[in-house]
């Protein structure tokens, strides 16, 4: 198997986990635990989605672009397009939620930063296992 193809596998994986995380903290916290936790995991999940697409990119650069589609979709909140839109659709809903909460930037920031940590761990060991990892 050859790098990227590696690559792309455990981001796939890495994908699959965090919904999964995702949907145990919900089953299991409330409030603002599971809110600010699925915030955070929001922008993790976006991260891995982007090394998916695009497994040479670096850490810092997967972690900025996985922050600044967060905090996009955070700020088109704003104008209430995603309200309307996840009223006739939970996929909508899911995927651009419905109204603006200023503490979420700081959540997926955070978010942004552990995922950053993770792939950069995972992009050193692959590195370590098998070579050159580009």
């Amino acid at each position: 198997m050859g790098d990227l193809a590696r690559t792309r596998l455990t981001a796939c994986a890495a994908a699959l986990l965090t919904v999964v995380a995702g949907l145990g903290i919900r089953s299991a916290a409330s409030g603002v635990v599971a809110k600010y936790a699925g915030d955070a995991l929001y922008t993790v999940l976006i991260l891995t989605l982007v090394v998916l697409l695009a497994p040479r990119v670096r850490p810092p650069v997967a972690a900025g672009v996985a922050l600044g589609v967060s905090c996009a979709v955070e700020l088109f909140q704003l104008t209430g397009v995603p309200a309307e839109l996840a009223a006739h659709s939970t996929l909508a809903r899911l995927v651009l939620g419905t109204s603006f909460n200023a503490p979420d930037l700081l959540w997926y920031a955070i978010g942004a930063a552990v995922g950053w940590a993770v792939h950069r761990a995972a992009h050193a060991r692959l590195r370590q296992a098998f070579g050159t990892v580009s």
